[in-house]
């Protein structure tokens, strides 16, 4: 039964190494991790700024933010945290 972070939706910025596909499949492999999306949003001549969307059960923020952190990369926000034991999606409201 799910508990805890189910998803969670970063904005990093991280050297260029290691590759996207290395740093995915790296953190595919943290506790609870059943899926990982990485995509690139901004590149200069030293750093990438990624958008990495992670879903799993009972995800561990600081296992990710210590994964992170030993491959050279920080994170600048956390753009959206789904807890609980099912996926909760944004809906539209007339305000919006």
């Amino acid at each position: 039964m799910a508990k805890g972070l189910i998803r969670i939706v970063l904005d990093i910025l991280k050297p260029h190494e290691p590759t996207l596909p290395h740093f995915a499949t790296y953190l595919s492999e943290l506790s609870g991790v059943e899926g990982v999306n990485v995509t690139l949003m901004e590149i200069d001549k030293e750093t990438e700024n990624i958008k990495v969307t992670m879903q799993g059960i009972d995800l561990n923020y600081q296992e990710i933010t210590q994964a992170i952190e030993e491959y050279g990369g920080s994170i600048h926000s956390i753009d959206e945290v789904v807890a609980g034991k099912t996926m909760v999606e944004e809906v539209t409201t007339p305000q919006d």
